[in-house]
């Protein structure tokens, strides 16, 4: 039971005890002047009983108050301390984030000076570029030097020529690719300002593109097509821009139909980057087929030859093998004649004749 239910049952108790005293000295009023002396001198007694276990029990509630207080207040202390260093790892924490975020926000700001950095050089190299196809003749140089790399990269050095000039009519054209004895003419041509009012002028800028492109396609048939020269029958138009190679596929008037057709129709094909590439890759397989078979052309030559050097040192070897029996069969006879004239000597020297071999000697000298 808590201190403060004995506090309030101690006080009921001498409340009580004061209502039945009052009731005894109501119904007592005329008992002697000595009874009430005994009864006043017993509640007194009562009375500080009941003060003294008051007291006592205030005494106890006090200290029981007391030690819970001290154990509140060690609590709070902790839980004061405990959340102090919550707030300092949450200030750090705070403190560290806003560190990276800082740093984020600088690498950030770095990469888009970067990033300004390269589209400024972009705009100036796209500058760059519009004034490099800006003139016919730059354009033209951009299309020979794409041209010349492919064939560089895909082709060895004594199979093509580039800016090659035809014998008997003088032209020019870009580049030729040598397969044997036949050469195969590639001219680069790039319609790039018709290409580009495609989107401004739409039809009246597609026909002037169509027109452009079928020009380009009747001179590479009348200039770079010529047998007498060993060109094979047809030629390539190297178009070095896909957008432009895409436009020419695309393309188709009501006059002349479609104008990859019409190319194709005078013997000259349209080739992109990609498809250039594609077909000098097939020209290169070609040109390794050629020079294996050229090799085995040599080997089969060579073979000739060993054959002939191999049939000829069989008949000597046939002839000394002859020369050798001879002189083996010459060395046997001479070995013979020494043999019979060393006995013939040791019986001269024993004093005793020799018996004469009529017949052998006949023989050997009829050999």
């Amino acid at each position: 039971m808590s201190p403060m239910i004995w506090v309030g049952a101690g006080v009921l108790a001498g409340v009580v005890a004061v209502v039945v005293v009052a009731v005894i000295v109501s119904s007592a009023g005329r008992r002697s002047e000595a009874q009430m002396s005994a009864v006043r001198q017993e509640m007194q007694a009562s009375l500080a009983t009941q003060g003294q276990a008051a007291a006592s029990q205030m005494n106890h509630l006090l200290q029981t108050v007391t030690q819970q207080l001290g154990e509140v207040r060690l609590e709070l202390h902790s839980g004061v301390v405990s959340t102090g260093q919550l707030a300092t790892e949450a200030q750090r924490e705070v403190s560290r984030r806003l560190q990276s975020s800082t740093e984020a926000l600088l690498q950030m700001s770095q990469r888009i000076g970067e990033v300004h950095q390269t589209s400024q050089d972009l705009s100036k190299a796209a500058q760059t570029l519009q004034s490099v196809l800006g003139g016919a003749k730059t354009r033209g140089t951009l299309g020979e030097v794409t041209l010349e790399r492919l064939l560089e990269d895909a082709l060895p050095q004594n199979a093509y020529t580039v800016q090659y000039r035809f014998g008997s009519t003088g032209a020019v054209v870009d580049a030729i690719v040598r397969s044997g004895e036949r050469i195969l003419s590639i001219d680069s041509k790039f319609p790039l300002e018709s290409y580009r009012r495609l989107a401004d002028q739409g039809d009246d800028a597609r026909r002037e593109f169509s027109q452009a492109v079928r020009r380009h396609a009747d001179s590479i048939a009348e200039k770079f097509i010529l047998p007498a020269e060993h060109t094979f029958d047809y030629a390539l138009m190297f178009v070095p821009s896909e957008g432009v190679y895409y436009e020419l596929l695309m393309t188709e008037d009501s006059k002349y139909g479609k104008l990859d057709e019409y190319c194709r129709g005078k013997r000259v094909f349209p080739v992109s980057p990609n498809t250039f590439y594609a077909c000098l890759s097939a020209v290169a397989i070609s040109l390794q087929g050629q020079k294996i078979e050229e090799n085995a052309r040599h080997l089969f030559e060579s073979l000739g030859g060993l054959k002939k050097q191999l049939g000829d040192f069989a008949s000597d070897y046939e002839t000394l093998g002859t020369h050798l029996r001879n002189a083996r069969n010459k060395y046997e006879e001479a070995d013979s004649r020494l043999s019979s004239a060393r006995n013939s000597l040791e019986q001269m020297s024993q004093g005793a004749l020799p018996e004469p071999e009529p017949k052998k000697l006949e023989t050997a000298s009829g050999e």
